[in-house]
């Protein structure tokens, strides 16, 4: 089973909130997950970004890859893996 660490769409239209989540590959973006790791909102200035680095840290060890978009926001936490 491959892993993901990636955003999960939340919020009203136009006002989107996004949650990462680690997930199955091939389950759909709003879909099933296995852990809720932190949460990102683009729409406040600025920018909001809080993570679990204990759980996101552990994922990555196990082997979850992290999308483009998490593994920027991961950089922007001081979360490197």
């Amino acid at each position: 089973m491959a892993v993901k660490i990636r955003l999960r769409r939340m919020g009203a239209k136009k006002a989107p909130f996004y949650r990462i989540v680690v997930a199955d590959s091939r389950s759909p973006r709003d879909g099933r997950f296995i852990e809720e790791i932190g949460y990102y909102n683009p729409v406040v200035k600025p920018i909001e970004v809080k993570v679990n680095e204990e759980k996101a840290t552990e994922w990555l060890k196990k082997g979850a890859q992290p999308t483009d978009v998490v593994k920027r926001l991961f950089d922007q936490a001081g979360l490197n893996k």
